[in-house]
């Protein structure tokens, strides 16, 4: 019997479909899948920016499909997207939730999960036992919290910064690329990336609040919040709050700026456990620990900006 010899084109088309259908079992091919699991504010927009790069992206969120980005497949479990993907990013609320995250991806049957990329914030200690549990099931971790906020995630010049081994952040690089334009590298090992995201959100935190009691002392004064915004932006007491989050959020009444004040008192929180781990001063964090304290109980949930007003007593 003779048989026909299948086209050259039909079996270059089926060499690309096979590798595609092995994404994340050897490296991190250039048409491979990601996973992309919790779908909240911040979440929600990086998993859109991997399908806006081109990437094949598997999503999971505990409240259901309503947040998935449109061109990406949303999954009811975890295990689900650890059978389908190589590399799996994280965006989730804090360690406890990462840990769980982390569990189930191992007790997934038939999993491909070769990395893990966290952009949560969890802090230096949670990050180092998520790779150690892991580690213990042959799947790299790497340590990628992202600043900017969800308008920088939209423009794509969120601030990664990431941490681990050299193996591990080369094997999920295009991923990352995927995620911003802004990425660097800060250090080798998981939870040192937390450690530098965490004093990031203790002075953005930090400057807030000050900047909140300095323009209620102005108002008081006389003086106009435009006014007093454009003088310290062109002097030494500007920062991401007079030139950021004053003008666009506090001066305007938005308020809108997609961070919750919860998480902010979190973060802070979580700073000052690790400097205390460490023996470092804190005491303008214990004072800015209070200051954020008192606002997440006072309006839970709040948009983090609205500080001013809870600071004016307004």
């Amino acid at each position: 019997m003779m048989f026909r010899r299948a086209p050259f084109s039909f079996v270059m088309r089926r060499v690309v479909e096979q590798t595609r259908e092995l994404d994340g079992r050897g490296g991190e091919p250039r048409a491979g899948r990601v996973g992309f699991v919790g779908l909240g504010n911040m979440g929600s927009v990086l998993a859109g920016n991997l399908v806006g790069a081109g990437r094949t992206v598997v999503t999971h969120d505990a409240l259901g499909a309503g947040r998935s980005p449109e061109g990406a497949v949303h999954v009811p479990e975890v295990a689900e997207v650890a059978r389908r993907v190589g590399v799996l990013v994280l965006s989730l609320p804090d360690g406890a939730a990462s840990e769980q995250v982390a569990r189930e991806i191992l007790a997934a049957p038939g999993r491909l999960v070769r990395y893990v990329v966290d952009t949560s914030t969890i802090g230096p200690a949670a990050a180092r036992t998520v790779a150690g549990l892991l580690a213990g099931g042959g799947i790299g971790y790497v340590d990628a919290p992202v600043s900017g906020g969800v308008a920088g995630a939209r423009a794509r010049t969120l601030t990664v910064m990431y941490a681990g081994d050299g193996d591990a952040c080369s094997a999920v690089e295009g991923v990352l690329a995927g995620l911003s334009d802004r990425r660097r590298r800060v250090g080798d090992r998981p939870g040192m990336a937390q450690a530098l995201k965490l004093a990031n959100n203790f002075l953005s935190a930090t400057a807030l609040a000050a900047t909140s009691e300095a323009v209620a002392f102005g108002l008081a004064a006389g003086l106009d919040m435009a006014t007093m915004l454009d003088v310290l932006n062109e002097s030494s007491g500007r920062s991401a709050a007079t030139e950021d989050k004053f003008p666009a959020h506090v001066l305007t009444g938005r308020y809108a700026a997609g961070f919750a004040n919860s998480l902010m008192e979190k973060d802070v929180r979580l700073y000052l456990r690790a400097v205390a781990e460490q023996g470092g001063p804190a005491a303008i964090g214990e004072a800015a620990g209070i200051v954020w304290g008192r606002f997440a109980r006072a309006e839970p949930g709040a948009d983090f900006t609205r500080i001013f007003p809870f600071v004016d007593g307004s």
